[in-house]
């Protein structure tokens, strides 16, 4: 996920004491957390004592004397390439440490008690899931609760995910995000303090080999059959009429497998869509959808004369991106996502998961998990938990590239820009890159 940190605010200490500097944390251009230097260098101690001095990058040193606004602009800047660094390390970044961290920011900043609570997660057909969890519950704790009341089998959790929607007017889902690692789902949501942001859950794969294995079990062919319905009848599937006469034949039987079959074999199937946007060519303005699925970025356009042109950009054949959004970061703590921005960073990582997955596939790898058991009523993890992960991202080999940010399947960016006077200019804290299939050869995809 992108994360930014766009602004900082000057407080009062308690009691009237002396003003600090606070650190405004954002996801996707929504307040996650606010943090102190005070508590960075604290997680920054941390790890150090978990994974040694030299693993860690340099962090910015404490100041005998108060800073100038100059200085508090270093020091931000400083923060964002520590931020980034951590992030993208494939150790640091995954660590328990570094994301605990973060979702005790978020429920301090966000002011909710831990207590337990209902949470509503949707299926894609709008089914209605309630789950009895804690306010205090990180992502996998609530999707284990979901896949628990779903009576969905352990090794098949890992085939799905929560994500953050938008529902919008005529009641279709806009995807916001994956819920990650980092965040409290219950905090997530309540925070944006809208009822059009719901929580769904939703397969979480790109292989629609991987089908297969899901199918095996009843609640995960329910799930699937249950998704593929809904993107059919909201139009990411391409379907032609007599494609439609034997869905709708295969939907009458019930046969599921076989309906799940023949969605296969259509267009678009097991694809994401992006909200509609315009682009500058082969024509300005022309209206264009995206979809990400099958190891590409599919493309649909609207020419005048309403002349429709698609085209793909297939991820193997990618050796960088670049996802530029020149949507200024919403200046409110609690605004709803800058929805350019936030289409634009969903879209870089989508691609950046479908590397992530062709990966761990040329591996051998399984994206089967052995997860948490419930001992006592809290989740554990199992000691014996073996999860596959992706290997680290490539460094450009040209140094004299520009700076771009790469992207994990988890969060990203770090970006902390000062936005009291916003420019419309995309710069290179817009920029969102990667470099993951660098100096790989098609013949090893």
């Amino acid at each position: 996920m992108h994360f930014s940190i766009p602004e900082t605010e000057s407080r009062s200490g308690d009691s009237g004491g002396s003003a600090y500097v606070a650190y405004n944390i954002h996801v996707n251009g929504v307040l996650h957390c606010r943090v102190r230097y005070s508590q960075l260098l604290g997680l920054h101690e941390q790890l150090r004592k978990e994974y040694g001095a030299n693993v860690l990058p340099s962090f910015p040193p404490k100041k005998l004397f108060s800073l100038t606004p100059a200085e508090v602009e270093q020091r931000r800047e400083q923060l964002e390439k520590y931020m980034q660094a951590v992030r993208q390390d494939p150790l640091l970044g995954s660590s328990e440490t570094f994301n605990s961290f973060l979702r005790r920011a978020q429920q301090e900043t966000q002011q909710v008690p831990t207590e337990e609570v209902s949470l509503e997660v949707l299926l894609s057909n709008g089914q209605k899931v309630l789950v009895n969890v804690l306010t205090s519950d990180q992502t996998e704790d609530v999707l284990e609760a979901v896949a628990a009341k779903l009576d969905l089998p352990d090794d098949l959790i890992g085939y799905f995910s929560l994500f953050l929607v938008r529902e919008k007017e005529d009641g279709t889902f806009s995807f916001v995000r994956k819920l990650q690692e980092f965040e409290l789902p219950y905090v997530s949501v309540t925070s944006l303090r809208s009822q059009e942001y719901k929580i769904v859950l939703r397969k979480s794969y790109w292989d629609s080999a991987y089908d297969d294995d899901v199918m095996e079990n009843r609640v995960g062919l329910n799930l699937l059959y249950a998704q593929t319905v809904s993107d059919i009848e909201r139009g990411w599937i391409l379907v032609t009429k007599e494609q439609h006469r034997q869905l709708k034949s295969l939907q009458e039987k019930v046969s599921k497998k076989e309906f799940l079959r023949l969605a296969q074999t259509l267009r678009h199937y097991g694809y994401l869509r992006f909200d509609a946007c315009v682009a500058d060519f082969p024509e300005k303005d022309c209206p264009v959808v995206v979809s990400a699925g099958n190891s590409e970025l599919s493309l649909q356009l609207r020419l005048p004369g309403q002349q429709l042109r698609e085209g793909s950009f297939r991820v193997t054949r990618m050796r960088c991106w670049r996802v530029t959004s020149s949507v200024p970061l919403p200046s409110g703590g609690t605004s709803s996502p800058g929805r350019g921005r936030g289409e634009a960073i969903m879209m870089s990582i989508c691609l950046q998961s479908m590397v992530d997955e062709l990966m761990v596939k040329k591996s051998g790898g399984s994206i089967r998990k052995m997860l948490r058991r419930r001992v006592g009523g809290p989740l554990r993890r199992s000691d014996s938990q073996q999860v596959v992960k992706s290997p680290p991202l490539l460094e450009s080999p040209d140094a004299s590239r520009e700076s771009m940010v790469k992207l994990s399947s988890k969060l990203s960016a770090v970006s902390l820009r000062g936005i009291s006077s916003p420019s419309t200019d995309a710069s290179a804290s817009d920029v969102h890159g990667n470099f993951a299939f660098e100096g790989i050869g098609d013949e090893d995809l």
